[in-house]
């Protein structure tokens, strides 16, 4: 039985994926490091989904200073086909209120 608790308590229904571009939206100049941090994975792992974003045009990542910068493409559409046709600021927006409760959240 507790190889099933586990199995179960291992998944969520958001990825990674969308953790980080959750991450950005709410912050556009969080290090990556701290994208890491907050959603408990390695800074690697970030770098490279931060990459995969970048490629897939949900994001643009402009460098300044010794820091990024990162805007996201709110018209991007969701990638799997039974979300086609749907802006990624829909999920974005689910999860915004969440945002603004928080101190230091997005204005």
């Amino acid at each position: 039985m507790s190889d099933v608790v586990d199995r179960r308590a291992g998944w969520t229904f958001l990825t990674n994926h969308a953790r980080v571009l959750m991450a950005v939206a709410a912050d556009p100049e969080m290090r990556l490091r701290d994208i890491a941090a907050s959603i408990g994975i390695t800074e690697r792992a970030a770098q490279g989904i931060v990459s995969d974003l970048e490629e897939a045009g949900y994001l643009q990542r402009t460098r300044m200073g010794r820091r990024n910068h990162y805007q996201i493409n709110p018209s991007a559409e969701l990638r799997h086909h039974t979300e086609a046709g749907i802006p990624v600021q829909a999920l974005l927006d689910m999860f915004r209120h969440r945002d603004l409760e928080q101190p230091g959240g997005l204005p």
